[in-house]
């Protein structure tokens, strides 16, 4: 008599602004260990071209429930909410006997009809969520929690797994404040890497020389940190230089350890399920709603759709489908999660959605995409990041930007990975680029239709 296959449990888990450039899985020399999401790597894959549509957290978010492009889900800027009417994948996950629940950072509206919806069980921060005491907000209402915000998820959380109906299959979202700004550590870990000099990467100095306009507006440098950011202040006197690097250092020591708890964390779900037996039945992802410059460029945030900032992380354990140590260097989207879902749960194709399932991606059956696209709308905004578009390739970047202080004139900017894996030469102007030029605009405007994305270039002043 053959068995059917148990359905996979789901456990995703996302923490908020970690760059990929912050995990040992992905950087072998970042001065601070990452042991429990290394893990998933060790034991599952790691995808090196996984991108958002939209570098910012709430549209990255309503993407990856929608599984459709910010234009289709609303979300397109970060204080949209997010409609519940709206078809998500968990109420798709519902339909087929999933029980399902989301824990800690929703961003998408905190009052109907912006509450999640789909899910049997929800736990959600108040906007952004504190770092301290956290208020929650529950279908039984608003209530407050003593303690540091990422243990505090992490209980909840398990919690929800051992009270659990064990007869179903479980997808559970677990959304992580940290490591988003101002990085407050937990007691355990404050000032435990005060003492680390951590390397300025490659691209610290960058004078933008070859860029547009949009590059010289944004106000993300280090040097825009401010007192908010910090927990001490410098020596007096300090020239430019030194002042930067003391809030380079400063802003990496409180970011990492942020995120030394995020690994606990992980850490912990993680033997969680080994206790349990859940380990081959479950499939557990890692990830970020986008990258975060981490001085590259001399910035901090994302937003701009060069490589930092639009590169998430992805790691994905499934000891049943998914090889050890694997690494995939196919292109995919956050819009495909969804299907990915549902594919996992035998619902493939069940929710409308613009992506595509990239489980067999990941096995290295199937190719991902030979171009993506990019689009992001939120201008005016603390960071003065100017709207733009554009696509990607493994090879190259083409950007298109949308510069509001000259009458809405546009530019390109091109980059070639090969020969500049930084991003720092813009090829525009190059002759000999010409014709790809050509090309990738056509591909450009090919992907806004397919895509349906009509909306014309002046929309991010008319979308509050």
């Amino acid at each position: 008599m053959t068995q059917t296959r148990q359905r996979p449990n789901i456990l995703f888990i996302m923490s908020d602004d970690h760059a990929y450039q912050a995990i040992t899985a992905y950087r072998p020399d970042f001065p601070i260990r990452t042991p429990g999401i290394d893990r998933l790597a060790t034991e599952g894959c790691r995808l090196d071209r996984m991108y958002c549509t939209n570098s910012i957290c709430a549209p990255s978010r309503a993407s990856i429930l929608t599984g459709n492009y910010n234009h289709l889900n609303g979300v397109r800027k970060l204080h949209n909410n997010l409609d519940k009417r709206l078809p998500n994948v968990a109420k798709s996950l519902q339909a087929v006997g999933y029980q399902t629940c989301i824990i800690g950072k929703w961003h998408l509206g905190n009052t109907d009809p912006y509450l999640p919806s789909g899910f049997d069980n929800y736990a959600i921060f108040d906007g952004q969520g504190e770092y301290y005491n956290p208020e929650w907000i529950t279908p039984e209402g608003r209530e407050r929690s003593e303690g540091y915000v990422t243990e505090l998820l992490t209980t909840r959380c398990l919690d929800w797994l051992e009270e659990r109906d064990r007869k179903k299959p479980f997808f559970l979202m677990c959304h992580h404040k940290a490591p988003h700004r101002n990085w407050q550590a937990s007691p355990k870990y404050q000032h435990a890497f005060d003492k680390v000099n951590f390397p300025h990467p490659r691209t610290y100095r960058d004078d933008y020389a070859s860029r547009g306009p949009a590059v010289a507006a944004a106000t993300m440098r280090i040097d825009d940190l401010t007192a908010h950011d910090f927990k001490d202040r410098p020596l007096p006197d300090l020239d430019e230089d030194a002042l930067r690097d003391w809030k380079f250092q400063h802003y990496m020591a409180d970011y990492t350890a942020t995120i030394a708890s995020v690994d606990d964390s992980v850490a912990e779900l993680l033997a969680y399920l080994d206790a349990e037996g859940l380990s081959d039945d479950t499939i557990v992802i890692y990830t970020s709603d986008q990258g975060f410059y981490l001085g590259e460029h001399g910035w901090f945030d994302k937003r701009l759709i060069y490589e930092e900032s639009h590169r998430m992380p992805f790691l994905i354990r499934y000891p049943r489908e998914i090889d050890p140590a694997s690494i995939n260097e196919e292109l995919v989207l956050n819009i495909d999660l969804a299907d990915t879902f549902l594919d996992y749960a035998g619902a493939k194709g069940s929710l409308p959605c613009q992506g595509r399932s990239i489980r067999s991606i990941i096995r290295g059956e199937e190719e991902g995409y030979e171009t993506i696209y990019y689009r992001y709308w939120d201008y005016p905004s603390e960071h003065n990041v100017y709207p733009h578009s554009g696509v990607r390739t493994k090879r190259y970047l083409l950007a298109r930007f949308i510069d509001p202080t000259d009458g809405d004139r546009v530019y390109y900017e091109l980059y070639d990975h090969i020969r500049d894996k930084d991003e720092v030469n813009n090829l525009i102007d190059d002759p000999a680029y010409a014709e790809l030029v050509v090309e990738l605009k056509a591909k450009l405007e090919h992907l806004k239709k397919h895509y349906e994305d009509f909306d014309p270039d002046p929309a991010y002043r008319e979308i509050p």
